[in-house]
């Protein structure tokens, strides 16, 4: 039920010794942990050794500043981007929207990734951690981007995580160094940063990643370990039967309810299925602190893995592959912010 992050470019003696570990159900790596694409495939080949599918292999390659994964990889256009071109040619940045997640999703996939947690669909509202990360300011905009992103991973193989669930988009904090509140009534949480949640789960989403944010004027509790909005509107209301994952629970919006002990069971206990431990430092006391709990049910699990490993060269040779790079490239021009 963990999903850890781990040092070096390497796997080390440490880092095996917790990803042996059958409370940990994954890794998510990040741009320590890459040096170039054949370094990557063989730390995976690495892992795959100890723990084999369905033990997700993740990252977070959404594109704009938020690409882990850079030599010898496309440069993925910011999502922003694609919202400016819908600007002034709607349908057309759209379609780039699947093409840009059938891209991303495509070449993680052929070097063994399971799981990129991407869409970001919260509103680009200002906010200091998501800026570019973001489509668009209008619900009904991002809404339509969730489908298609959705479509494009689906397409590729790849199931998709929405978030940063209820949204993080109209605070201006950032949740890795300090607390974010939302003081909205929930009718206009509903109106605005749910719309494009609801339009993505429509679209077959998989999974939820939740935001590190309280609002106060719905429940007392942060989202993320909140039965009111993991329990109440994702699993009663909306009947979402996939995966709840946490933020990363060693940002600093996380540290409000106590120690990593205290963290992770109010994100379990609310309802979380998977929590995000990023911080190698962090990784032995969260092991600890599920030692008691059951597992993640490896069937579930199984609904986040990769659906295809394509072949890099056979990919990277193909027309669909050199028409997307094409198509994206109208991005690189976008000028502006929606």
């Amino acid at each position: 039920m963990l999903i850890i992050g781990i040092d070096g470019l390497t796997l080390t003696a440490d880092a095996a010794v917790q990803l042996r570990s059958p409370a940990v159900c994954g890794v998510i790596l990040f741009s320590r942990n890459f040096q170039s694409r054949a370094q990557i495939v063989d730390l995976i080949g690495q892992i795959r050794a100890l723990r084999p599918a369905p033990f997700l292999i993740t990252v977070d390659q959404e594109g704009g500043p938020v690409q882990r994964f850079r030599e010898g990889f496309s440069i993925l256009p910011a999502l922003a981007s694609l919202g400016t071109h819908y600007q002034f040619a709607a349908a057309q940045a759209l379609a780039l929207a699947e093409r840009h997640a059938w891209l991303m999703a495509s070449e993680l996939l052929a070097v063994g990734i399971d799981l990129s947690f991407a869409p970001v669909v919260d509103l680009k509202r200002g906010n200091r951690a998501i800026g570019e990360r973001a489509f668009h300011a209008d619900p009904a905009v991002v809404a339509a981007f969730a489908a298609a992103y959705v479509r494009g991973l689906a397409a590729a193989g790849m199931a998709a995580t929405l978030k940063h669930f209820p949204g993080h988009g109209s605070v201006l904090e950032d949740t890795h160094f300090d607390a974010a509140c939302d003081p909205r009534a929930a009718a206009s949480i509903e109106r605005e940063d749910l719309y494009p949640f609801r339009a993505g789960l429509a679209a077959g989403a998989e999974a939820v990643m939740m935001a590190h944010v309280s609002y106060p004027a719905v429940c007392a509790e942060p989202a993320g370990y909140s039965r009111h909005w993991i329990g109440q509107v994702l699993r009663r209301d909306w009947q979402f039967g996939g995966i709840v994952f946490s933020d990363d629970i060693g940002m600093a919006a996380a540290e409000s309810v106590g120690a990593i002990q205290a963290r992770i069971d109010a994100h379990l206990d609310a309802g979380c299925d998977i929590v995000l431990v990023c911080a190698p430092s962090l990784v032995d006391e969260a092991i600890a602190a599920v030692a008691a709990r059951p597992p993640l049910a490896p069937e579930r699990l199984a609904k986040l893995s990769a659906r295809q490993h394509p072949d890099w060269t056979a990919l990277t040779h193909s027309a669909a592959w050199r028409d997307t790079q094409q198509a994206l490239s109208v991005l690189t021009s976008v000028k502006g912010s929606p």
